[in-house]
Formats: structure tokens, C-alpha cells, sequence
């Protein structure tokens, strides 16, 4: 059972003696706000788009305010001093999470740090036979971060005490449900180490497509400047599996939007990209009146 969020909910509260307004968007706190913009939100703040609804699990919901108000009381609490980890710190700390799984090869190579994560988490999964139950996770997790943007900012703070990792390591555990043979626990204890939890979002994202190549379908990605509805997705995900570029293997339709394509779309599958946008029509108009002067 799911709860659709309102986009029209409104909480005023009050943190180091000052009151915050916030239009929530369902979860997003106003305490949790308020540490990133020392200025009160406006109570016309731009809602979630009534057209696409972002459903979470009833289960997960006030999980996940209360891991916003935990998040931002940590943050409070944060000395003013910062520090980060070194990158050696960081990699080493990946390499013994790692060692036990270096016979698994990742059905896909992927770039950057978020990357690297991912796959040492893919392979430690595959190591257990636990793909599909970490993979369940992450989506839980993927779900919470995009309904509340501001915990990443949280989780990027890098003044957190180690009790604070503790209690944001096992409000995140509560999010992503079960977890077998500790994978996810030990996983995420490694980013807190690390101060890497602020990557969290971009594994969720790249663990998912290692899943896609692991079950042999090929990332469809259409961007649009504005959304998609699902009868357009449909006959655009019907035209690329008849061409060569599906390669014959099934599809997994990722939806994006982005306005400063102007309009059209960009079709990106495995490498190839084709952008039909008219923000590209645009540049390349521009450049031939610039050539021809």
C-alpha cells in the first residue's frame, strides 16, 4: 500500500530560536531546510508536479521525516571546524570492504567515485547471492533521497560525529528494509567512515545499472523539456526496440527532464546518443550564422 505526498503541506517550526515555514512536498523538513539557507522558505515554494505524484511506501514515510529531523539536529550539533577524509583513506577503506569479492566480475565497467562504490557493492552482493534483496534496498533508499533532496546536503556534511554516522547509518537501514548477511549495514558503515554517505544517491543510480546489464536489458534513457506521459514512452520504447540499437535486448525506459533543451528530446541508449533537441537545432543554427559572417 502506498500513500501519494502533498504537494500543498505546510510546517512551521522552530529552530535556534527562529520559526521556518516550509511547503514540504510531503517529507521535506523544515529544520532540515533551514541548515543550508539561513532564510525563511516562502509558502509558495514550488510543489511536486501533480501530473507525476512521488509514491513512497506508508511503511517508509515517517521514517523518513524522522531521519530528516535527525539529520538536522546532527548537523546543528557539528563543530565549525570541517575535515575530510583523504582520497587514500577513502580507497583503502573500499579495498578491504572489497577483498572478499574480487573473483565476481561486474557485468559493466563505471566511472567515478559513486562508480567504484557501486560496483564494490555489486560484487560483494554477488559474493552472498543477495543482488536482488540489496537491489530492493537501494530502491527504497533511491526513493527516500529524491523525496527529500536537502538529505544529501545532510549527508555531505563533513562536521558529522561518528555518533551522528551511527544514528544516520541505522535511520538509513529502517529506510531500505531488509538486508541480507549485513551487506548493506557494513556497506553504509563504510561510506559514514569514509565521509562519503553524500555519494549515497549516485550508488543508488549506478548500482541500478549493473542490475540492467546483470539482466541483460540495455538503459534507455529519454530526455524530454517536458514529461513524458506514458503512452508517448511507450511508442518511443516500441520504435527503438525494432531498431539496431536496441541490440535485441530488452529495454529499460528511464525518463528525464530537462528544460533547457527548449524542446524535442535526446535519446541516449548504451553509447550511441541521438539528440533530436531544438536546443541543439539552436547551436547548430547559431554556429553556421556565426561561420558564414
Amino acid at each position: 500500500m502506498t500513500s501519494e505526498i502533498s504537494a500543498s503541506a505546510e510546517s512551521h517550526v522552530t529552530v535556534a530560536g527562529r520559526s521556518w515555514t516550509s511547503s514540504l512536498n510531503g517529507i521535506i523538513s523544515a529544520p532540515l531546510l533551514s541548515l543550508y539557507d539561513p532564510r525563511p522558505l516562502a509558502s509558495n515554494s514550488t510543489p511536486l508536479p501533480s501530473s507525476s505524484p512521488l509514491e513512497v511506501p506508508v511503511s517508509h514515510t515517517n521514517t523518513i521525516i524522522m531521519l530528516s529531523a535527525r539529520l538536522a539536529r546532527a548537523g546543528l550539533r557539528a563543530s565549525a571546524q570541517q575535515f575530510s577524509v583523504p582520497r587514500t583513506a577513502a580507497i583503502n577503506g573500499l579495498r578491504t570492504y572489497a577483498t572478499a569479492t574480487q573473483d565476481v566480475k561486474p557485468p559493466v565497467s563505471l566511472f567515478g567515485v559513486d562508480g567504484t562504490y557501486a560496483t564494490a557493492l555489486y560484487t560483494a552482493s554477488a559474493k552472498s547471492s543477495a543482488l536482488d534483496a540489496t537491489s530492493k534496498a537501494l530502491i527504497n533508499l533511491g526513493a527516500a533521497l529524491k523525496a527529500d533532496p536537502k538529505l544529501i546536503n545532510i549527508l555531505s556534511t563533513p562536521t558529522l560525529t561518528a555518533s551522528d554516522k551511527q544514528q544516520i547509518v541505522a535511520e538509513l537501514q529502517k529506510v531500505a528494509g531488509a538486508d541480507k548477511a549485513d551487506i548493506l549495514k557494513n556497506f553504509l558503515a563504510t561510506l559514514a567512515e569514509n565521509n562519503r554517505l553524500g555519494l549515497l544517491d549516485g550508488v543508488c543510480e549506478k548500482f541500478g545499472t549493473l542490475m540492467s546489464a546483470h539482466r541483460g536489458e540495455i538503459e534507455l534513457t529519454i530526455t524530454s523539456a517536458q514529461e513524458l506521459d506514458n503512452k508517448t514512452l511507450t511508442r518511443l520504447e516500441k520504435a527503438v526496440a525494432k531498431s539496431e540499437f536496441s541490440q535485441g535486448k530488452k529495454l529499460k525506459i528511464v525518463s528525464k527532464v530537462n528544460p533547457d533543451i527548449v524542446g524535442g528530446l535526446v535519446v541516449e541508449i548504451g553509447d550511441r546518443t541521438i539528440d533530436l533537441s531544438v536546443s541543439s537545432k539552436i547551436a547548430k543554427l547559431n554556429k553556421a550564422l556565426t561561420d558564414a559572417l
